[in-house]
């Protein structure tokens, strides 16, 4: 997979153009569109920019754009923080070397810090959203799933998605978004590479998602969940990043305290542990 199957500068001016209407930005609509989405030409008037030049930069001709124009560019399309790092990634103008490279291995320090939330489920994922590492609360909560070791594959090729997340299509939309920013972040990292050619390969839902250019990255959100053994839960997540060790997130889970979803994560905690010593005592 080259660094343009991850998306080129063109592809995400053309997909965010594409997302936008005249009467999002301010402009009368004049004749029949042969395409959703503003015209190049309207991008490079709100940019303030020659129509040409802004041409030049979607078919790959400008190589180098300066960061007063990607600024122009970023606020004609209405981009978010996320989105406009992520475009200057993609020109080649964000700072060299301050992303290490994805770590793989989570430090033992680490792990014991998450075996000690033993109410919440907790969890460490690297840029391709590999699982890592988890606590015992959160391998039961992903139990449903027939390999929970990565979320994008869990959330596209795993049939239990579709009921585990209750609002399937926002959780899946996240992981995309998600994955894209990893992308410009750290365009050379070959795991990520390898789990968006399998995903466009496997997943229709995924390649149109993926084609979409959507950029951001959550660090607290909710989530809607339904567990097979205890039901819908409830939650909110907060994401921080590990210190000292590149590309690693922790993520932790947690409910309202003394709420129907904190009730049934203790629970699902309960099950869990009784199943472990019934296990324990059969070996």
């Amino acid at each position: 997979m080259t660094s343009s199957d991850l998306g080129s500068l063109g592809d995400f001016l053309r997909a965010q153009r594409g997302r936008l209407r005249p009467d999002d930005v301010g402009l009368a609509s004049y004749g029949r569109r042969r395409v959703p989405g503003l015209r190049r030409e309207e991008v490079a008037v709100l940019a303030g920019m020659n129509s040409d030049y802004y041409a030049r930069l979607e078919q790959g001709r400008e190589r180098r754009p300066s960061p007063h124009i990607l600024e122009a560019v970023s606020r004609a399309l209405q981009l978010d923080d996320a989105a406009r790092d992520h475009l200057y990634r993609l020109a080649g103008t964000a700072p060299d070397g301050d992303y290490p490279h994805p770590r793989e291995t989570v430090s033992p320090a680490l792990r014991l810090l998450l075996n000690g939330y033993a109410n919440t489920p907790a969890f460490v994922l690297n840029p391709a959203l590999d699982l890592l590492t988890a606590n015992p609360l959160a391998i039961a909560l992903f139990s449903p799933f027939r390999q929970p070791d990565n979320l994008a594959r869990m959330t596209f090729l795993d049939p239990a998605a579709r009921t585990f997340f209750s609002r399937w299509g926002r959780a899946a939309e996240a992981t995309v978004a998600g994955l894209r920013q990893a992308a410009g972040l750290a365009p050379d990292y070959a795991r990520l590479r390898l789990l968006v050619r399998e995903l466009l390969a496997t997943s229709e839902e995924f390649h149109v998602l993926w084609r979409s250019h959507t950029v951001y990255a959550k660090t607290q959100s909710d989530k809607e969940l339904v567990h097979p053994e205890v039901g819908p839960l409830s939650l909110t997540f907060h994401t921080f990043d590990v210190r000292g060790a590149g590309g690693q997130q922790l993520v932790i889970y947690h409910a309202e305290p003394g709420s129907p979803s904190a009730q049934a994560l203790t629970l699902l905690g309960t099950l869990a542990a009784t199943r472990q010593r019934a296990d324990s005592a059969i070996e």
